[in-house]
């Protein structure tokens, strides 16, 4: 008699892995495992993919695979089958400014794609994803919202930084000395030296930036281990945050823990009241919108409104601030500001985390900042009493805009448009001493359509600031802004240029006011003189018609509803 196989055992440790391995017909694929390392006993284990973004693309992922590693001892020693794979990263640095900077937001949706795709096809229970860099961390949160199978995310941790004459320098020191060097106030052999010094090693970028502005809000989202957000990236607390990861995620599937349990609105409200505590970069809202969408969460830019304005900015950290990521962790890291948060009753206590414990349980015996830091003030003397992201509605962006406001610009800026149709361009006359003081720079078709990719404009900030230019001149743009950007800007305008938005209307010599206080960007022209523009604007053609960026300006959504790539679909 035919002997008929029974059907897969399907256990609450191994709910998608036993569907390949349980039965007579899932021998080829137990075949197939045999020479990645499994034995049989492993067939009986959960499964955990540990999704690295190492790549010698950049140095803020370059550590990754040994920090993979280490993850991949924690879940197996927890009693896990561990399963290294990689997805790409992209370096902001080197392409910014360039038209290579065009994918970088790009992405952001293909490392997500790649995660789902790897973990979805492979059937693996849980997740520990690495990310080192602006895009992959996001990318990683959004795979793991769609995929919702337990998970914890490890930042790749922070870069030391360089030394120039006494002073610390990193990135954006690089980018500024561009601007200097164009106003002559620096020598092509001090520029040299400040290239050659500001990135000493492996790690993200060091200010409050975006990877560590997106590290800290994952942190404060429930999404990785307390204080995985403020470790150095060459460290001995980083191993040990990787271990305890692997650790972490095998309690989750033990427990059921999901990252829909973790990812609730009030956890987007802790994260937004921490970005706004450490002063940090316009792309976390861009970034929490997406996330929130994969999670079905609701949540809107005025929601940035809202909560900012009990939000103080208490980190005096880089790019309008004195210090560096690494001051922050040599204090404590972000767990003492956490607690100073929750104790002033601006945190959810009650919020699920990846310790299978709650906010409040994670922070009960967290000790405050050691007596004499300056890194962080107290609540009872804010750098800024409400928070520094800036929601701006008007005339020029009717879906709204976003604004990096640390009160040190000033509040309200009024000035004359001098308009470009790329980043490039900008630049160009930016360095050659065409933009002057009280220009409004005007930079459009850099939107997630237009562009395509919405590159961030951390060159044209950066060159206006070495040139002196800071408090005299303005910028907005629908393209976005790196967390190195500071001055007066404001970026994500709404509807952007491509898609006929106000923005691709103005002409040069227009009044432009951008307030901060009223939360309002005018075009200073007539509503009939606007709409008789608008009537006999023409898109511009296309640039790119095949390849990923096709693609991806034909599915990308607004910037003020996190630039997805899915809405379209009903998702």
């Amino acid at each position: 008699m035919k002997k008929t196989s029974k059907p897969a055992r399907v256990t609450a440790h191994r709910q998608y892995s036993s569907l390949i391995t349980e039965g007579v017909e899932r021998a080829p694929s137990r075949a197939m495992l045999h020479p990645v390392g499994f034995t049989k006993e492993d067939f009986q284990k959960s499964q955990v993919g540990i999704a690295s973004t190492w790549s010698m693309v950049t140095p803020c992922n370059m550590h990754i695979n040994v920090l993979a590693e280490h993850a991949a001892k924690g879940v197996d020693a927890a009693g896990g089958k561990a399963i290294v794979f990689n997805t790409i990263t992209i370096s902001d640095g080197i392409s910014m400014g360039t038209e290579g900077m065009k994918y970088s937001l790009v992405s952001r949706e293909v490392i997500a794609d790649s995660v789902e795709t790897v973990i979805g096809c492979e059937c693996m229970d849980g997740i520990v994803a690495i990310g080192g860099c602006d895009k992959n961390m996001p990318g990683c949160l959004i795979a793991m919202a769609r995929l919702n199978r337990p998970s914890v995310f490890v930042y790749g941790g922070t870069i030391l930084p360089g030394c120039y004459q006494g002073k610390d320098v990193d990135i954006v020191s690089v980018f500024e000395a561009v601007g200097a060097h164009a106003n002559g106030r620096i020598t092509d052999a001090e520029l040299g030296e400040i290239e050659a010094c500001s990135i000493p090693g492996p790690g993200s970028c060091g200010g409050m930036y975006t990877a560590n502005t997106m590290a800290s809000a994952i942190e404060a989202l429930g999404m990785s281990l307390p204080n995985s957000s403020a470790q150095a990236a060459i460290s001995a607390d980083k191993e040990q945050d990787c271990r305890s990861a692997g650790a972490a995620v095998m309690n989750l599937i033990m427990q059921g823990i999901r990252p829909s349990d973790i990812i609730t609105r009030k956890a987007f409200e802790n994260a937004i009241v921490v970005v706004n505590a450490l002063g940090g970069s316009t792309n976390a809202v861009l970034h929490l919108l997406a996330i929130a969408h994969s999670m079905k969460v609701k949540l809107s830019i005025d929601d940035f409104t809202r909560i900012g304005k009990k939000s103080p900015v208490l980190a005096d950290l880089k790019p309008s601030g004195r210090f560096v990521m690494a001051d922050l962790v040599r204090i404590g890291g972000l767990t003492p500001l956490m607690k100073t948060l929750l104790d002033a009753g601006l945190l959810h206590g009650d919020c699920m985390t990846v310790t299978g414990k709650t906010v409040a349980e994670n922070l009960a015996d967290v000790k405050p900042y050691p007596e004499g830091q300056q890194v962080v003030r107290p609540m009872s003397n804010p750098i800024k009493k409400d928070g520094h992201l800036v929601i701006l509605y008007g005339n020029l962006a009717p879906g709204g805009a976003v604004a990096k406001i640390s009160g040190k610009e000033g509040m309200t800026f009024t000035g004359k448009a001098r308009v470009f149709g790329t980043e490039v361009a900008a630049l160009e006359k930016i360095l050659d001493g065409t933009v002057k003081k009280g220009d409004v720079i005007v930079i459009r078709y850099e939107g997630p359509k237009g562009g395509p990719g919405m590159r961030e404009m951390l060159a044209p900030t950066s060159a206006v600031m070495g040139k002196g230019l800071g408090k005299d001149v303005a910028l907005i743009t629908d393209g976005r802004f790196s967390g190195g950007s500071h001055g007066f800007v404001v970026g994500h305008i709404t509807p952007e240029a491509q898609v006929g938005g106000p923005l691709a209307i103005v002409k040069n010599g227009d009044s432009i006011t951008i307030d901060a206080s009223k939360r309002t960007l005018t075009l200073d022209v007539p509503a009939k003189e606007i709409k008789a523009r608008l009537k006999a604007w023409k898109a511009p053609k296309a640039v790119y018609t095949r390849g990923v960026l096709a693609k991806y300006a034909k599915l990308v959504n607004s910037a003020s509803d996190g630039a997805v790539t899915d809405a379209t679909l009903g998702l």
